[in-house]
Formats: C-alpha cells, sequence, structure tokens
C-alpha cells in the first residue's frame, strides 16, 4: 500500500479509519454488526456487508452490500453454493459515499431498487480525494472541513 504523506497528514490511514467507520455506520443502519463487514483497502477499496435477511424466492442465498469508490453500493445475492456474486441493483444517486440511512432505504426497497447498471462515480485511487466524504474518527478530528458530512 502506497502512503500519500500531505503536510503531516498520512491520508490513507485516514482513509482507512474512515472507511472503517462509515462501513461500521452502514451496518449499524441495516440491522447488522460491524462483525459481518469487511474491506479491502487496495485500488480499488472496497467494503462488503453482510445483511441478515433473505429475498423472497432466493432459499440459501446470502444477500450482501458491496461498496466500492468507483461504484459506490450494490445490493448483490450469492448462490447457495458458491461462485459469483449476482448484482440485483446499484444505489446510484448523486454521491459515492451516502449517508447510511440512504443505504438502509435502498435495502429496504430492494430487490428493485435502483438502477441495473453501474454508476461510475470517480477512478479508483487517490484516496485523499475520499477522506473528507467518510466520518472523522479519532481525537484528532482527522482533517475535517466545514462540508463534511454530519455523522
Amino acid at each position: 500500500m502506497n502512503i500519500l504523506i500531505d503536510f503531516g497528514k498520512d491520508s490513507e490511514y485516514h482513509f482507512a479509519r474512515g472507511l472503517r467507520a462509515y462501513l461500521a455506520r452502514v451496518a449499524c443502519a441495516v440491522g447488522v454488526g460491524f462483525e459481518s463487514c469487511s474491506l479491502d483497502l487496495e485500488a480499488p477499496a472496497s467494503g462488503y456487508v453482510a445483511l441478515d435477511r433473505a429475498l423472497p424466492g432466493r432459499p440459501g442465498h446470502d444477500l450482501a452490500l458491496i461498496w466500492d469508490e468507483v461504484h459506490g453500493w450494490s445490493a448483490v445475492v450469492e448462490p447457495a453454493g458458491g461462485g459469483a456474486p449476482e448484482v440485483l441493483a446499484y444505489l446510484g444517486g448523486a454521491e459515492v459515499v451516502p449517508a447510511p440511512n440512504a443505504v438502509a432505504r435502498f435495502v429496504d426497497l430492494l430487490p428493485g431498487a435502483g438502477p441495473a447498471r453501474p454508476p461510475v462515480f470517480r477512478t479508483a485511487g487517490r484516496h485523499e480525494e475520499l477522506v473528507d466524504r467518510l466520518p472523522a474518527t479519532g481525537p484528532e478530528g482527522l482533517l475535517l472541513r466545514a462540508s463534511t458530512p454530519a455523522w
């Protein structure tokens, strides 16, 4: 992992902490714990949230949310015997990092909640561009700006 040091601010460290906090808040909003989450910080950065529900007509198939820094959130169903997940819908919208309650509303509307084609919010990498969109964690305030969402 490459680390960008900018005026004493370790952006990859702050990105990793902010993304972890964001996934935890989304998990809480959809009714699961952080133990249901995983994240991958390599470009394209991504996160996974396993949901404690199934879709009607899909018994034995796990339902999950996947976030990535290019396409934002998608809802997927995983085949019972393994294999590649099937994308049900993308959240879409105007923001790659929407508020956790917006993600929860998306889940409540599944399976037909959003567009079938992935939106493209940004190019992968340059995580320092996402830091201000993620929750601030830690005592140092992690690069807070006036435009930071109220998490």
